[in-house]
């Protein structure tokens, strides 16, 4: 009898292994379809980007009249806890249970607070904007409430996604970590992708009943899509869990500082803040832009994100391809933030007559920049540690980009608003105070590559070398 169960997987996997990229890490221990299971946390890690950064930053700036250095501060509130992923993912690797799980307490502990978050996160949003009855709550109420909602999705988001990177590492080879890591971090796009069209559909017709029904469902979704991902992914082992209590592990504090002290690690984390300031002051700021001064619906300027994703999406994939012949992270990185600079330019032209081709191409290239940074920044991260600190190396990336990310959604609003005060009330330039948070944006990338080009220097100096010792004939 003809198994067309086993064919179906058969044809995925043979589908995967071609065009996925990272996919020819699938293994007979560890199939394709059980990764594809397991990276179902990025896609809600994807879902709560989205939410927080595509789809709530234009309701509360437009329909909710939320002043945007407020919305910036609060969009910046779940990057508090992103300093503290180098410690969870140490945590991670030191905890002890008596079935000997590590990763899957934590990940279930980050999915209760993203559900939680977003449980009360729609009611706190229209408390604090004085919506309906609630124009008489005192302001407090609705400032603290939104503030918890938010600290808790980005507790969850912070706790989910550094553990199960962590967890998907364990179940590969040392030499397939980086491909894993980059699959999972394809499937996080692919969710933003997702969920960004389901979002505008949704909120085509845009109601505060409307909105808090999708805020809740995706607090639901959530709960389904990270259980899912969890089931059978980490083996009981009573065996690990006693050696873990006689073993010592190295204090977080030293195994920190052998890792800071790697060649040109700390320069990296240099570049890796600078370009990721750089990229992540628009996403605050996109989505208004397009709808006070080009005049775009919720729904056109959420499927922006979904543009944006596309990019990286693709970033990632070129990057993938490139990594994984002869290209050095270090030169890909320098690329990748080259190419954001042409894209804020052209999302500049946007409100100078350039109209929306211009805007959706900059969003485009501003995404396609992204994704091939993140991915070589990555890269060389886990190149440059050494094979016993990978996770603490994978932490400090996320930290570093994380932290930069907020700082520059908050900067970004801030310098909005203050652009705005100082205009008036008579002040006519709608389009000023975007321009130049976009003008910022590209001198940080600008300085991110100068700072970049002695290790691309550094880098490619190595491969003549090494190149000249392997090819004597060229080299007399």
């Amino acid at each position: 009898m003809f198994d067309y169960r086993r064919f179906a997987t058969h044809k995925l996997a043979t589908l995967g292994s071609r065009y996925l990229p990272f996919a020819d890490i699938a293994t007979d221990d560890v199939p394709l379809s059980r990764l594809l299971r397991l990276s179902l946390f990025q896609v809600t890690v994807g879902m709560a980007l989205v939410m927080l950064v595509g789809t709530l930053n234009r309701v509360m700036i437009v329909e909710l009249a939320v002043p945007a250095t407020l919305v910036a501060v609060m969009l910046a509130l779940p990057l508090v806890f992103a300093p503290f992923r180098m410690l969870i993912g140490y945590k991670s690797d030191v905890h002890v249970s008596a079935l000997g799980l590590r990763r899957l307490p934590y990940i279930w502990k980050g999915t209760l607070c993203q559900f939680g978050g977003f449980a009360i996160m729609p009611f706190a949003l229209l408390v604090l904007s004085g919506y309906g009855e609630a124009i008489d709550a005192p302001r407090w109420i609705g400032l603290s409430a939104a503030a918890l909602s938010f600290l808790l999705v980005g507790a969850g988001v912070h706790i989910v996604q550094t553990v199960g990177l962590a967890l998907a590492t364990d179940l590969v080879k040392e030499a397939d970590q980086p491909k894993v890591v980059g699959l999972m971090y394809v499937m996080l796009l692919l969710g933003m992708v997702v969920s960004a069209l389901v979002y505008g559909a949704l909120l085509e017709n845009y109601t505060p009943g409307r909105l808090i029904q999708v805020i809740q469902g995706s607090a639901v979704v959530t709960v389904i899509l990270n259980l899912t991902a969890m089931w059978k992914q980490e083996s009981r082992d009573r065996l690990r869990a006693q050696a873990m209590k006689t073993q010592r592990p190295t204090p977080f504090k030293q195994a920190w500082a052998q890792l800071a002290q790697t060649d040109h690690m700390m320069r990296l984390m240099v570049v890796i803040c600078l370009g990721t300031f750089g990229f992540g002051m628009a996403d605050v700021l996109l989505e208004p832009y397009g709808g006070q001064v080009l005049g775009l619906s919720i729904a056109d300027t959420t499927k922006l994100t979904a543009l944006f994703a596309t990019g990286t999406l693709v970033g990632f994939g070129v990057a993938s391809r490139l990594l994984s012949a002869t290209t050095k992270p270090t030169n890909l990185a320098m690329i990748g933030a080259a190419i954001g600079v042409p894209g804020f330019a052209a999302i500049i032209f946007a409100s100078l007559g350039g109209g929306t081709f211009s805007f959706l191409l900059g969003t485009f290239l501003v995404g396609l920049g992204t994704g091939l940074f993140g991915h070589a920044t990555l890269t060389a991260t886990m190149r440059a540690a050494p094979p016993d600190r990978v996770g603490l190396a994978l932490g400090a990336w996320g930290a570093a980009q994380a932290t930069s990310a907020g700082i520059g959604v908050a900067m970004a609003g801030i310098v909005r608003d203050l652009v705005v005060g100082l205009q008036g009330p008579a002040g006519n330039n709608v389009q000023t105070p975007y321009t130049l948070v976009f003008s910022i944006e590209a001198i940080s990338l600008i300085i991110a590559v100068a700072v970049i080009w002695p290790l691309a220097r550094h880098a490619n100096r190595q491969r003549a070398v090494k190149h000249s010792h392997t090819n004597p004939l060229e080299a007399s």
